[in-house]
């Protein structure tokens, strides 16, 4: 018997697809002619606009030569005299002033101690502060050979500053209205008794413990207007 050809299954089906279109850059980099324009145009844009801003800062659009006001010239000062400020403290070296005499109603003489009470071993420094309380300048002699500084306790004298005194000066002051005066140095006062037979000798300490004292000053004979009380320990 002839031999039957064998029955093989049909072959299958084979779908084909589209193959889509890549959008990567070539395998070698380059990109396409129109990304190269675009950026061109880019740039030539950008160099463009930065001349515009360069001429307009220069042109200044709106402003004109004629309209830009100059500063005024600055006005000159003349240097004037320089005004005499007027002294504050007393002089140490012979002086003269011109001017007319100062009314001794119209002067303030003031006792000044550096603190109010003082214990063992500190020494009170005593001063005087001088103001006219006039309204013009006068002249007043105010060295210290004007001055005389006295302290006492109760109707006791203790102390002058007269007693042994050296090198003593006259100084002629202008005062000037209601600008005190003031001692440049103050005395230093010992605690002790004054005379003037104790100048080279030891003294007599005052007694402490204390005991109050009163400083009264005089400068060319008018007298400080009330004396300055401190109290000594």
């Amino acid at each position: 018997m002839p031999r039957r050809a064998a029955c093989l299954p049909p072959a299958p089906h084979r779908w084909t697809y589209p193959v889509a279109m890549s959008t990567n850059p070539a395998p070698n980099g380059r990109l396409s002619p129109a990304v190269y324009r675009r950026r061109r145009l880019m740039v030539l844009l950008g160099v463009v606009a930065v001349i515009v801003a360069i001429v307009l800062v220069i042109v200044r659009p709106g402003s004109s030569q004629g309209d830009e006001k100059t500063a005024p010239p600055a006005a000159k000062t003349t240097d004037s005299p320089a005004s005499t400020a007027p002294e504050t403290v007393l002089p140490t070296e012979e002086t003269a002033a011109d001017g007319a005499p100062c009314d001794p109603s119209q002067v303030l003489v003031e006792a000044v101690t550096d603190m109010g009470q003082y214990q063992a071993g500190e020494q009170p420094q005593l001063s005087v502060s001088i103001t006219n309380t006039g309204k013009n300048v006068c002249v007043l002699n105010a060295g210290t050979a004007a001055q005389e500084f006295t302290i006492s306790s109760g109707d006791e004298v203790y102390w002058r500053s007269s007693d042994c005194q050296s090198d003593a000066i006259d100084a002629q002051v202008s005062l000037t209205p209601g600008t005190p005066v003031s001692s440049a140095v103050p005395i230093v006062w010992d605690r002790t008794r004054s005379s003037t037979d104790t100048c080279t000798g030891a003294r007599e300490a005052v007694p402490a413990d204390g005991a109050s004292y009163h400083l009264e000053v005089t400068v060319d004979g008018i007298a400080s207007a009330e004396t300055k009380q401190f109290l000594l320990y």
